[in-house]
């Protein structure tokens, strides 16, 4: 019996050894929130539960393998990753599908959002192209990069998924603002972002006539959404009303009107967060975002002790890029940001977003392990 449990604790061992555990815990604890938000939200269908933790569980699955790879493998193998991952973004302009644009490949069994890759791949090869050169940047590499985020931006745009193109843009500038550009440019892009908002705010919409007739809508309806409340309206409303009705301490588990008599639309992904702040209140919201808000600082702790430029810049990086996703939905949900499209990470009901972002969580865990093995 002692030598069973032996290996039964060699094994444990061997399989813990390369996982944060600090980390990994967090994200467990997102995820179970998650689960219980998406039972919730589905009028307590087990389907979606099994299906979602399926992925989950998938999710983890990947997590474990990338973060064993070595290290300096996944930096030689950065090149043909990302050109890999091109191509499923031209292709799905062909063959994809989507309510507003062409953004899923049908692969029978599950439907493959080839954009949600492109948030790993982009800065993996900007920390890689930055790393091979003199830091910080000088014009030629600026210019190196640029086209690096221009590729994958392009093509996205391309699907009509304003949404996901925001959010890999940023993943772009953050690999950018780590590896040392001035901050001329990041003030000057910052007063760009205040005057787009003032234009979109105050504009009359003829000057949007280049936008397609829903995204006008959106313009519109984040302007006044009081001007048209049972259409273009409605779901940022409803949302309002859940957060509203939530409270202090929340409505309880599975007790949110909003979601359960239907009015708040897509409450299974893209307005998750409102179901979790109806039926947990300020009380859920507060340890949701602490949590969120932990990852990101473990993964800058992370960053912040490598040693190589390409594992440092990539690290942070995708720390920083899930504060920007939440901070997206979230604005989206209260009304704060036009509505985009953007899922609540690991909280919204969906798979390629959840294996995706679970797989770059294993590849932050790889480089801390490079760290430790190298010591």
């Amino acid at each position: 019996m002692k030598i069973l449990l032996r290996l039964l604790a060699d094994l444990l061992l061997r399989f813990l050894r390369s996982l944060d555990l600090p980390l990994l815990a967090a994200l467990l604890a997102i995820m179970g929130i998650g689960l219980a938000t998406l039972y919730s939200a589905s009028n307590e269908s087990s389907r979606l539960v099994t299906t979602q933790g399926a992925y989950f569980c998938v999710g983890l699955g990947v997590l474990w393998v990338a973060s064993r790879v070595p290290a300096h493998l996944l930096k030689q193998a950065t090149p043909p990753i990302y050109v890999v991952s091109l191509l499923p973004l031209v292709l799905v302009l062909f063959i994809g599908s989507g309510k507003y644009g062409n953004h899923w490949i049908n692969l029978g069994f599950f439907n493959f959002q080839p954009s949600e890759l492109t948030k790993l791949t982009l800065p993996m090869m900007l920390a890689w192209t930055l790393d091979r050169r003199r830091l910080p940047p000088r014009w030629s590499t600026l210019a190196v990069a640029l086209l690096v985020i221009a590729l994958p931006v392009g093509l996205i745009l391309l699907q009509r998924d304003l949404g996901t193109a925001v959010l890999v843009l940023a993943s772009g500038v953050f690999v950018l603002f780590l590896a040392g550009v001035s901050w001329w440019w990041f003030g000057t892009a910052g007063v760009l972002a205040i005057g787009g908002f003032a234009v979109a705010m105050f504009a009359p919409m003829s000057w949007f006539s280049f936008l397609r007739p829903y995204q006008q809508n959106r313009i519109l309806t984040f302007r006044d959404p009081e001007n048209d409340p049972m259409g273009a309206g409605w779901n940022i409303l409803q949302s309002k009303i859940a957060i509203g009705g939530g409270g202090l301490t929340g409505k309880g588990w599975g007790q949110g009107t909003q979601s359960h008599l239907d009015y708040l639309p897509e409450h299974t992904t893209d307005f998750a967060f409102s179901v979790l702040s109806e039926d947990f209140g300020w009380v859920g919201v507060v340890v949701v975002l602490t949590l969120y808000l932990f990852i990101v600082a473990r993964c800058l702790w992370i960053a912040a002790d490598l040693r190589d430029g390409y594992s440092r810049l990539l690290a942070g990086t995708l720390g920083l890029s899930l504060f920007v996703y939440v901070l997206v939905n979230a604005g989206m949900i209260s009304g704060l940001l036009p509505v985009v499209g953007v899922p609540m990470p690991l909280l919204s009901y969906g798979g390629t977003s959840a294996v995706t972002l679970l797989l770059g969580f294993g590849v932050v865990m790889a480089l801390k392990g490079r760290r430790v093995l190298n010591r």
